[in-house]
Parts: structure tokens; C-alpha cells; sequence
């Protein structure tokens, strides 16, 4: 099994903090696992992408963006980017309260997930990356809820434990 994803959007939209989780919970699950960042010098507000491989035996390249299986797009210019490159019967997951035109394309499943408004309704907005792991947690079938919040333990527990709770919140209202 080898699982090539992206996770696109905006800096400041926790695109590279929610590929970061899925690497350390490939690697709590003993994926051999690739994290590769890239983002512009303007940071928030400017483009922010990062490719994670996730699998069972060694990769040989990082790079991901010729043959994504999952693409996680949390606004139009990811989808203009990275939409060509998911493999027929790949996962496109679109955040809808930025992405408003219809995703064409009938060989890959489009997950529509309302995840800023989402954030919005539980309280902080910059948890939409949490309601998209949640999409990707259903659709990709490779995680459970028990293995984020191990991770999110691990990460948030001795500097912001109160960070905890909201992204489980995220995440469970986003299920």
C-alpha cells in the first residue's frame, strides 16, 4: 500500500501542521512516511503545499505532485493546480466554504466538506484543517479518531494542552 497525498491552500490555513499529523500518525502505525513542505516567503495569506507519502514498503522519491491518490484542497488555486495530477480513482477532499464552483471530474471521488464554516460553528476557524483530516480520517479509511488524538497529545500536550480538545471537537464535528 502507498498512498501519495496533498494538502494545498492558503498559509495561515494549517496546511502544513495538518500534513505534519498524518506523517506522525503514518509513523505511529509503522508507515515508512515522507513530509515534504513548500510555501512561499509571504507565509500567511501567500501559497502553502506539502506532499506526505504514507507506506508499507520504501519510497524511493518524495515528490509527490505527478500521481496524488488524495488531494486535501482548501482553496480554488489548489484545485486549479493539483486537480490534473489525482490518479483516476484517487479522493479529491474540497473545502466548499472557500471552493464554490463544481469540482468537474467523474473519475475520482469528490468529497465536499463545508470545513471553515465547520471551524466557524466550533469556535476558531483556524481548526478547518482539523474538520479536513476528518474527511480524510472517512475517506481514506487509514486512521481512526484514537490515532489523531494520540498524535495531537504528543504535539500539543505540554505547550498548549487546551489546543486539544478544540481540534478533537473539529474533527468529530467534521465527521
Amino acid at each position: 500500500m502507498t498512498k501519495r497525498i496533498v494538502i494545498s491552500g492558503f498559509g495561515g490555513q494549517g496546511i502544513l501542521t495538518l500534513g505534519n499529523v498524518i506523517a506522525e500518525i503514518g509513523m505511529g502505525k509503522d508507515y515508512n512516511v515522507t513530509w515534504m513542505p513548500s510555501y512561499g516567503a509571504e507565509m500567511r495569506g501567500g501559497t502553502a503545499n506539502c506532499g506526505v507519502i504514507l507506506s508499507n514498503k520504501t519510497i524511493g522519491s518524495p515528490m509527490v505532485q505527478k500521481k496524488i491518490d488524495i488531494l486535501c484542497a482548501m482553496n480554488r488555486p489548489s484545485i486549479d493546480k493539483f486537480l490534473p495530477q489525482v490518479v483516476p480513482g484517487g479522493i479529491v477532499l474540497v473545502n466548499t466554504s472557500i471552493v464554490t464552483q463544481k469540482i468537474e471530474r467523474d473519475d475520482v471521488t469528490i468529497v465536499e466538506i463545508d470545513a471553515t464554516n465547520i471551524a466557524v460553528k466550533v469556535g476558531n476557524a483556524r481548526v478547518a484543517n482539523m474538520v479536513m483530516l476528518a474527511g480524510f480520517i472517512k475517506e481514506a479509511k487509514l486512521f481512526t479518531i484514537d490515532d489523531v488524538t494520540t498524535v495531537l497529545e504528543q504535539r500539543f500536550g505540554k505547550k498548549r494542552p487546551e489546543l486539544i480538545p478544540l481540534n478533537i471537537e473539529a474533527i468529530k464535528l467534521g465527521l
